[in-house]
């Protein structure tokens, strides 16, 4: 069994995502926690997101992955930036106790310039203030293709956060296929290695979810574009040895690959295919 999904609008609610997740073939998704390119957050609905609570334990769904937003930067230049990504996120955490269990995901941000050093510092100043001891929620840090000044583009710096926060019980991470291959870890040949190298530096028990994607780019090219599963440089071979790796199993696959609803549910029915 694989817990397989794609990305999913919160705007028609919550239960809805459940059985919209259930139509495309489903059991488990990603939703983002408020407008991805802005951050205004939807009204709470409490009722609504207890009715997905229930429908997620009643139809056996693997654990969700909420997303933040993309503008949330927890190490940028601009004090009202990092005070948003802040607020935003302590927000969230809370909203996140509704639908107790599940994980959030965040990009842990880029440093504009000022250096890895001081910005792994900010993120771990905002993580201290927006977590809370007795949370229900695992926060992930995702790898990141290391575009621009983009913290998260080695194992080790991720590592380093999760060692400096105040509540490391309550971190882990999420891997990106895209997003490991554009940053130069090569899974088609070296998935094995990569894999031992995060269980070395981080653990592997703190792998909590992947995001599957293939790459419209060549390995090491830290660029970040996703591709369609089988129409980019990773490949379907290597993405279904990512998807039976036993180290892997259990843990929520993410799509975020381009693609409509037809698109998702191709996919999906392909993914769980490979584990037959």
């Amino acid at each position: 069994m694989i817990f397989i999904g794609n990305h999913l609008s919160v705007s028609d609610g919550y239960l809805a995502m459940g059985k919209k997740a259930t139509k495309l073939g489903g059991n488990t998704f990603a939703f983002f926690t408020r407008n991805p390119r802005g951050g205004k957050a939807k009204p709470l609905d409490i009722e609504d997101m207890q009715a997905l609570d229930a429908y997620l334990k009643e139809h056996e769904f693997g654990k969700l992955v909420a997303h933040a937003p993309y503008t949330m930067n927890l190490c940028s230049a601009k004090g009202s930036v990092r005070t948003f990504a802040k607020e935003a996120m302590a927000d969230d955490l809370k909203r996140m106790e509704y639908l107790p269990g599940n994980y959030y995901n965040f990009h842990p941000g880029s440093h504009v310039g000022q250096g890895v050093r001081p910005a792994i510092e900010m993120i771990v100043e905002g993580l201290d203030q927006a977590m809370f001891e007795d949370m229900h929620t695992t926060v992930l840090l995702e790898t990141m293709s290391g575009k621009g000044t983009e913290v998260g583009r080695s194992l080790s710096e991720l590592a380093d956060i999760i060692n400096k926060a105040r509540y490391p019980q309550h971190l882990g991470v999420c891997l990106d296929t895209c997003h490991v291959w554009d940053g130069g870890y090569n899974i088609g040949t070296d998935l094995d290695e990569m894999l031992k190298t995060i269980d070395e530096v981080i653990g592997i028990e703190r792998l909590k979810a992947i995001h599957i994607n293939d790459s419209m780019n060549i390995c090491g090219s830290h660029k970040d574009r996703h591709a369609k599963i089988g129409e980019g440089e990773i490949g379907v071979e290597t993405l279904k040895k990512v998807v039976q790796h036993p180290w892997l199993q259990d843990k929520p696959f993410i799509l975020e690959t381009p693609n409509n609803d037809a698109g998702y549910a191709h996919e999906i029915a392909m993914i769980k295919d490979w584990m037959i």
